[in-house]
């Protein structure tokens, strides 16, 4: 079973790793948070990165990052080796729950069903109300008579 690291900026990483304890409480073990503060050089993130995976007792890891390009995900790349460790940018918490639901994949399975976690959690809700044009009237089904339909 693979573990999941958070590397994000502070305080996302534990705040996600706060969420996820809400829903799933027994994956706590698996997971770990390192939170990168404004002023943290990369080679200080690097260091921490590195301690946070050689921590890890499981044969994989995913680390999931917050923003591609950013010192979380830079430290990250650089401490990953592509083999016992995979880097997934653009971490939200429907990524986070599907790699703790399928932590028990294979690693390359693993990072394909995070990221499409992450891209069908993302969905506009409700529609924005039209520019400069009033609402349309409410219709309600029980002032219509099937003969009027």
């Amino acid at each position: 079973m693979a573990a999941v690291l958070l590397v994000a900026h502070a305080p996302l990483a534990s705040s996600l790793q706060a969420v996820a304890g809400h829903v799933y409480p027994e994956c706590s073990a698996r997971l770990a948070a390192v939170d990168v503060a404004a002023d943290a050089g990369v080679e200080d993130v690097l260091a921490q990165v590195r301690a946070a995976l050689a921590a890890r007792t499981e044969s994989e890891v995913l680390i999931l990052t917050d923003v591609f390009g950013a010192t979380p995900c830079n430290a990250a790349m650089a401490a990953a080796d592509g083999a016992r460790a995979r880097v997934v940018a653009g971490v939200n918490v429907p990524m986070l729950w599907r790699a703790l639901c399928y932590a028990d994949q294979p690693l390359d399975e693993l990072v394909t069903r995070a990221v499409a976690g992450a891209a069908q959690g993302v969905m506009q809700v409700a529609a924005p109300r039209r520019q400069n044009q009033p609402a349309p009237p409410v219709r309600h089904d029980q002032d219509q008579r099937p003969d009027q339909q």
